[in-house]
C-alpha cells in the first residue's frame, strides 16, 4: 500500500510531512476501502449468476421447498458469505500478519459473517414454517409460536457473539455479566417467555388448534381461532371482530373449545316445551283413536296401550316427539335422543327435548332446530294440550 502513501505525499507540499502513525491509518483506510469494493463486486457477480441460474432452472424444478426458499431469500443470504470470506483472505494478502490493521478488519468481517449466518438460519426456520403451514398437521400442532421463540433465541445468541467479537472478549464473559441483570431481562421478555411456554403446552396437549371454535367465559372471545403466535392467539368472533388473547391466558383460565362437537356426529339441541298443567288429562279410547289417526307414526304405540287406564295425553305427546325425531333424516339417531318430563315450575310442565342434528354449521343448525321446535309446538293442541303462556 506504499503507492497510496506516496501519492498522498506527492499532493502535499514538500514542507508538510505526514507522521508515520497517520500514514499507517490512511494506508489502512484506503486499503480497507479497496478490499471492500472488490468484495462488493464479487458479491454482485455471484448474485447475478445465481439469479440467472434460478430463472433458467425455475420451471424445471418441481420441489415444494423451492418457492418458499426463494421467498425467504435463502440462496441470496448464503451468497453473502462469499464477500466476507474474500474480504478475510484479501486482508491477509494486503497487510500481512504483523499489521495491527489486520486484526481490526478481521473482527469487523467476522461480525459481518455471524450476522449473515443468523440471516441464513432465520431463512431456514421461516421456510420450514411456510412448508409446515401447508400441511394438515399445522391445524393440530401450530408451530408459529415455537418458531418465533427460536428466532428470539437465535437473535439473542447472535447479538451476544457479534458484540463479543467486536470488543474482542469471550462470549462467556458477556453472558456472565448478563447473569446479574437476569431479573431485568426476564421482566422485559416476560410475555415472550410465558407465551413460548404456553404455546408448547397448547400444542402438545392439543388444547387449541387453528380452526377451533373457542369461547371465553367473560365473553371477550367467541369465534374461530385464525392464528397462534408467540404472544397472541387471534380469534375471529362471529361478528367478524378480532380478539387477541395471550397464550398463557388460555392455559391459566378455563375456556370452552367446541372442537369435540365439530368432530362428533352431530350438534346438540336441548330445549324445553312448557305445557299448561291444566291441560293434562287421561286419554279415553276415543281420544287415543283420534290421535292414532292424526299421527300414524305412533299408531302402533297407541295400540299397545289400548285398554290401559293410565295413559295421559302428555305421555302420547312425548312418544310422538321421540318417534318423530328418530325417523327424521336430519337427526343422528345413533346419538342420544331423550324426551323427558322435568319438575313442574310456575311456568308450567317442562318437556325436555334433547337430540343431535347432523348438520353442525351454525346458521343451518339454528334453522333446522327452529323448524323442528316450530312443528313440535304447533301440534300440541292435537293432543288436547296447551302451551303455557303467562298472562
Amino acid at each position: 500500500m506504499t503507492t497510496v502513501i506516496e501519492w498522498l505525499n506527492g499532493v502535499m507540499t514538500g514542507s508538510l510531512k505526514m507522521k508515520p502513525e497517520i500514514a499507517n491509518a490512511v494506508d489502512g483506510l484506503a486499503g480497507g476501502i479497496l478490499i471492500l469494493m472488490v468484495s462488493i463486486g464479487i458479491n454482485w457477480l455471484c448474485q447475478s449468476i445465481f439469479r440467472w441460474a434460478t430463472k433458467r432452472d425455475g420451471k424445471e424444478d418441481g420441489s415444494k421447498w423451492r418457492p418458499y426458499l426463494s421467498k425467504r431469500k435463502l440462496g441470496h443470504n448464503i451468497l453473502l458469505l462469499i464477500p466476507g470470506l474474500v474480504f478475510y483472505a484479501l486482508v491477509w494478502v494486503a497487510f500481512g500478519k504483523g499489521n495491527p490493521t489486520v486484526r481490526f478488519l478481521h473482527r469487523i468481517d467476522i461480525a459481518y459473517m455471524i450476522i449473515v449466518v443468523v440471516m441464513v438460519l432465520n431463512s431456514v426456520l421461516m421456510s420450514f414454517l411456510d412448508v409446515y403451514s401447508k400441511t394438515d398437521k399445522h391445524r393440530r400442532h401450530p408451530m408459529q409460536g415455537v418458531i418465533q421463540g427460536l428466532q428470539v433465541v437465535l437473535y439473542f445468541v447472535g447479538a451476544i457473539i457479534v458484540v463479543a467479537v467486536l470488543i474482542d472478549k469471550s462470549p462467556t464473559v458477556l453472558l456472565t455479566g448478563l447473569g446479574a441483570s437476569a431479573a431485568v431481562l426476564m421482566l422485559i421478555f416476560k410475555d415472550s417467555i410465558l407465551g413460548f411456554v404456553a404455546g408448547v403446552q397448547l400444542s402438545q396437549n392439543r388444547m387449541v388448534q387453528i380452526g377451533d371454535w373457542i369461547q371465553m367465559p367473560d365473553g371477550s372471545a367467541n369465534g374461530t381461532v385464525e392464528e397462534i403466535t408467540l404472544n397472541t392467539v387471534k380469534v375471529r368472533n362471529w361478528d367478524n371482530t378480532l380478539t387477541m388473547i395471550p397464550p398463557y391466558t388460555l392455559v391459566s383460565t378455563p375456556f370452552k373449545n367446541w372442537r369435540g362437537m365439530q368432530e362428533s356426529g352431530g350438534r346438540r339441541a336441548d330445549k324445553c316445551i312448557y305445557i299448561d298443567v291444566n291441560s293434562l288429562e287421561v286419554c279415553g279410547e276415543e281420544m287415543m283413536e283420534d290421535i292414532a289417526k292424526a299421527f300414524p307414526i305412533i299408531a302402533d304405540h297407541i295400540k299397545s296401550k289400548s285398554g290401559q287406564k293410565d295413559v295421559t295425553n302428555v305421555q302420547l305427546y312425548r312418544a310422538y316427539i321421540e318417534t318423530f325425531l328418530r325417523t327424521n333424516p336430519e337427526i343422528n339417531s345413533s346419538l342420544d335422543i331423550i324426551i323427558t318430563q322435568k319438575e313442574a315450575t310456575h311456568y308450567g310442565l317442562p318437556v325436555q327435548v334433547y337430540f343431535f342434528l347432523k348438520d353442525k354449521a351454525w346458521a343451518s343448525f339454528e334453522r333446522k332446530q327452529s323448524d323442528i321446535f316450530d312443528h313440535l309446538m304447533t301440534i300440541v293442541p292435537e293432543f288436547g294440550l296447551r302451551i303455557y303462556q303467562r298472562p
